[in-house]
C-alpha cells in the first residue's frame, strides 16, 4: 500500500497549478462563524478520540508566510490542551545529525487519545534539505520510499495522518514579507534565510511537485489548501483535518461512565 497512488478527492496527484488561489471568505462575520463551529465540532472528535485511545497527526508543510501558525493557533484553540501538542520544527541539532533523520518525528508521535500537530514536518528532507544541498542526493531520493513507509506502519498501526500543504502566490508571499518588516511586532517572523528561500522558489516549486508525486499515498494522501486569502485558508485547513480524521468516527459525545452516573445516583439522588 506505501507506494500506491490514491488521490482522496480528484484521482490525480494535487499539483499547485490546480489551485484556485482566488477563493475567499464573503465576510469576517461568516469567517467567525464557520471557524467557531469548526472548533467546536473538532473539540467533539478530540473528546471521541480520547475515550476510544485513537492517536492522530496532522503535518503542515508550506510556504513561508503561507499562514501554517495562524491555522494551528485556530485549530488547537478550544481542543483539550493536555492531549493536544504542537511541535515546531527548525533545523536538526547536533545530536539529531547523528541519527536517522526521522528519529526526531518518531519521538514526538502522539500516544493513545493525543493529536500532534507538526508545523514542518520529516518532508525538509526533500524539501529544505534537497534544495540547499543539508542531504545528499542519495539521501533524499530514498527518502520518498523511506517517508511513505514510516506514514504507512502508522497508518497501520491505527493512527490518522492528514498532510497539508499551504499554497500562496510569490506575489502574495512578497506582501507578507513586507508587512512583517514594517511591523515591529511581526519582524521577528522575518528571518534572511525567508528571503533566501524566495529567491530558490523554481527549485522548491520543482520539489514540491515531485514530493507530491511520490508521496500522495492512499495511507496518507495530500491536501493542498488555497492560502492566498488567509481566511478562506483556515477554514479550508481545518474542514480538511475535520473531514479525515471524523471519517467512520462517531462524533456525539461519549457516554457518561456508568460508575460515575450509579456514585451520583446512591451518593446524590441525582440523575444525570
Amino acid at each position: 500500500m506505501s507506494g500506491k497512488k490514491k488521490s482522496h478527492k480528484n484521482g490525480k496527484t494535487p499539483s499547485l497549478a490546480d489551485v484556485d488561489l482566488s477563493a475567499a471568505v464573503d465576510t469576517v462575520e461568516e469567517y467567525e462563524r464557520q471557524i467557531s463551529k469548526l472548533q467546536f465540532k473538532l473539540l467533539a472528535l478530540q473528546q471521541r478520540y480520547l475515550h476510544e485511545g485513537r492517536r492522530a497527526i496532522v503535518a503542515f508543510e508550506g510556504w513561508d508566510a503561507a499562514g501554517k501558525g495562524g491555522v494551528i493557533r485556530r485549530l488547537n484553540e478550544r481542543l483539550e490542551p493536555r492531549h493536544c501538542h504542537v511541535w515546531s520544527i527548525a533545523a536538526p541539532n547536533p545530536d539529531d545529525q547523528g541519527r536517522h533523520y526521522l528519529y526526531r518525528f518518531w519521538m514526538k508521535l502522539p500516544l493513545k487519545g493525543d493529536l500532534a500537530i507538526f508545523d514542518r514536518t520529516w518532508y525538509g528532507r526533500v524539501l529544505v534539505e534537497r534544495v540547499e544541498g543539508f542531504a545528499r542526493k542519495e539521501e533524499w531520493q530514498r527518502a520518498y520510499a523511506e517517508i511513505n513507509e514510516f506514514e504507512r506502519m502508522l497508518a497501520d498501526d491505527g493512527a490518522r495522518i492528514v498532510k497539508l500543504f499551504l499554497h500562496i502566490s510569490p506575489e502574495e508571499q512578497l506582501a507578507r514579507f513586507t508587512e512583517r518588516l514594517q511591523k515591529p511586532h511581526k519582524r521577528w517572523k522575518l528571518t534572511a534565510e525567508d528571503i533566501r528561500n524566495r529567491d530558490k522558489r523554481p527549485a522548491y516549486e520543482e520539489a514540491i511537485a515531485e514530493m507530491f508525486e511520490k508521496t500522495h499515498t492512499e495511507a496518507a494522501p495530500w491536501h493542498v489548501i488555497s492560502a492566498e486569502h488567509k481566511l478562506h485558508g483556515r477554514i479550508q485547513a481545518l474542514e480538511t483535518i475535520l473531514d479525515v480524521l471524523g471519517k467512520d468516527v462517531e462524533t456525539t459525545p461519549p457516554p457518561a461512565d456508568p460508575e460515575v452516573v450509579e456514585m451520583f445516583r446512591t451518593r446524590y439522588g441525582i440523575e444525570p
